[in-house]
């Protein structure tokens, strides 16, 4: 029997390990960016961040008074003592302060990855305060454009310091790096570049609102005369949205792997927040509603360090920054005052799980966001998972098996026709033929038919009646229509179903307002080849809760406890593919009494955090 003592006793406090980070930065006297910023958004993710200064900064929430590199030893000597004990799984830099300094971050880089070549690089390049205070020369920007971005994981500017860094790639493309600066030369004093040590003049606001990701005033605040005001002090003005994707590539050229270009704002799309990212799986402008709020200063650190956070939990690129996108809007919503200036914005645990913070992602560089919400106008749906019962949905590959599963009580079933290396005249006409018959069936059932691929010839066989028919269309299909073709798709105005497996793909369906994203595959599944991790039911969870439209499971439910468990999760429609057998009126009554019973059970968790659904290489 425990004794009383031991009944007082508090709980054994947590012993799982935190994914660990890097964060290579300044030091915030007034705590609202640098480390102060990076050590807020590390927590939110539950991670475990080690801060290395590599500068000093005299600064409060007005203004920047003087800021200071650490020497490249003692920068050297820091990095020394985290490498045996605290390898990172991600390292982030942020204020670096002198060439030598950036020198230093390169060579510690190769050696982690020399012993572990997943090691991710997350490079913020801050380059000035807001109000155009210098935190860079030209030699600290020829080692960021040499040294940094050709080993970077992802890069992270916004529009002004992608053109600096553009620039200066152009202006040394041919010339040699110096052997103080190169990644096997040792940095010292002596080899200090010119105006490293830099006493700065007090400037309002400085250091404030750098990445402007969901509403912040960026690094350009307006003039008496209304002019901007470049970090050399010429009128500068933030690079257009047509503009920002070039600048991206330009960057990518260097061998950074990805690039985040950061911006908030644009004046060619009022109220929204605009980031755009190009990453190997996918490309597009991530966008939020615009926060309109005094509190912005850290945005670009913060939303620098959740990148390498996700990261180091193991998420893919594009899925990593979906994820930073909606800490980063999470913390603009709790930012307060500290000080007569802009006050911080403060990451927290728990934006995970925030619905309203997935963002919209576009299909292609010119993608008009606000015809998302018109489109949801049109089809009168509002943003809800819970406002459709899709219940058993059947894939099947002919008229005669649609006919079937409907007869036998099914009301959502799928006709999957795949297209013939060569189709020739008859087999459009038998396709046609299969989707009139099909539609015709689930009609007269009180059925409906969702036509995967096809969409074209299915909306000319409805003749516009868009009773009992939908469509369904996987992410590549998608993206292969092309601007023209979506918009061609969505005049139709018929439900779309799309496939989604990962963050950065949902957020991509959340843009066409779909009628349902199916989630999968939710067990491993032998029926296609799939890169893709299983979503087991923990993900399956976390996306009923998060799509804000039904969800479909699908993938690997062979089994009436499969679809139970499905069903539990709070999916709105299962997928089955095999199995109903040969005779549906047979085993449907048995599928059915499994949807109830989960349905009934208890809901299951939604847990604090999706696992990644693709394996990071190195």
């Amino acid at each position: 029997m425990p004794s009383a003592l031991d009944l007082l006793a508090p709980a054994a406090p947590e012993s799982v390990a935190k994914p660990i980070i890097w964060s290579i930065a300044g030091n915030d006297s007034g705590g609202g960016a640098g480390l102060s910023a990076d050590q807020r958004a590390a927590e939110a993710f539950g991670v475990h961040l080690c801060p290395v200064v590599a500068a000093v900064t005299a600064q409060n929430s007005v203004g920047v008074a003087r800021v200071e590199p650490v020497s490249p030893e003692l920068l050297d000597a820091q990095l020394a003592a985290l490498a045996d004990d605290m390898p990172p799984a991600a390292v982030k830099t942020g204020l670096l302060g002198s060439a030598e300094n950036v020198a230093v971050v390169a060579r510690w880089i190769d050696r982690l990855r020399a012993r572990d070549p997943r090691v991710a690089l997350v490079v913020d390049p801050v380059l000035g305060a807001s109000t155009g205070a210098a935190f860079a020369d030209e030699a600290v920007l020829r080692a960021y454009v040499e040294l940094l971005l050709p080993r970077a994981t992802v890069v992270t500017p916004n529009g002004r310091e992608a053109r600096r860094l553009i620039v200066a790639l152009r202006q040394d493309a041919a010339r040699p790096l110096t052997p103080a600066l190169s990644p096997e030369g040792r940095g010292s004093k002596t080899a200090q570049a010119p105006g490293s040590s830099q006493r700065l003049a007090h400037t309002p606001a400085g250091g404030s609102g750098r990445h402007d990701a969901a509403g912040s005033t960026g690094d350009f605040l307006p003039r008496p005369s209304g002019e901007r005001v470049g970090v050399r002090g010429e009128p500068s003005s933030p690079p257009s949205r047509t503009a920002i994707p070039t600048l991206s590539a330009a960057l990518r050229a260097t061998g950074a792997q990805a690039v985040a270009l950061t911006g908030g704002d644009s004046a060619d799309a009022p109220g929204w927040s605009l980031d755009w990212i190009d990453t190997p799986h996918a490309n597009g402008w991530l966008a939020l509603p615009r926060i309109d709020t005094p509190q912005t200063h850290g945005t670009g650190c913060t939303f620098a360090t959740s990148a390498a956070c996700a990261l180091a939990r193991g998420f893919v690129l594009a899925d990593a920054l979906v994820l930073a996108k909606m800490a980063t809007t999470h913390a603009l919503r709790h930012g307060y005052a500290a000080g007569q200036g802009a006050g911080p914005v403060a990451a927290r645990a728990g934006f995970a799980t925030e619905p309203a913070l997935i963002p919209f992602m576009s299909w292609s560089e010119s993608f008009d966001f606000d015809s998302c919400l018109r489109l949801m106008d049109a089809r009168c749906r509002p943003i809800s998972s819970e406002n459709a019962d899709i219940g058993l949905y059947a894939i099947v590959d002919s008229a005669e098996r649609v006919q079937q599963v409907v007869q036998a009580g099914v009301q959502t079933v799928q006709l999957r026709i795949k297209t013939p290396d060569a189709p020739d005249a008859a087999w459009h006409a038998a396709l046609r033929e299969s989707i009139a018959q099909s539609l015709a069936a689930c009609r007269g059932a009180g059925a409906t038919l969702v036509v995967n691929d096809h969409w074209r010839l299915a909306a000319k066989v409805a003749a516009g009646n868009r009773q009992g028919l939908a469509i369904h269309l996987g992410q590549e299909d998608l993206l292969a229509l092309g601007d023209a073709g979506r918009a061609e798709l969505a005049a139709t105005l018929l439900p779309l179903g799309i496939s989604s497996h990962s963050l950065w793909e949902l957020a991509r369906a959340r843009s066409l307002s779909p009628w349902y994203v199916a989630c999968g595959p939710v067990w491993p599944t032998l029926t296609k080849a799939m890169p893709w991790v299983p979503q087991g039911l923990d993900n399956l969870a976390w996306w009923v809760h998060m799509a804000g439209v039904p969800v479909v499971a699908i993938g690997g439910i062979l089994d009436h406890a499969q679809a139970a468990q499905a069903a539990q999760s709070g999916a709105s429609g299962v997928c089955v593919v095999r199995g109903l057998g040969d005779d549906p009126a047979q085993t449907l009554p048995a599928w059915q009494v499994a949807l109830q019973a989960g349905r009934a059970a208890p809901r299951l968790p939604v847990p604090a955090w999706p696992h990644p659904s693709l394996h990071v290489t190195a």
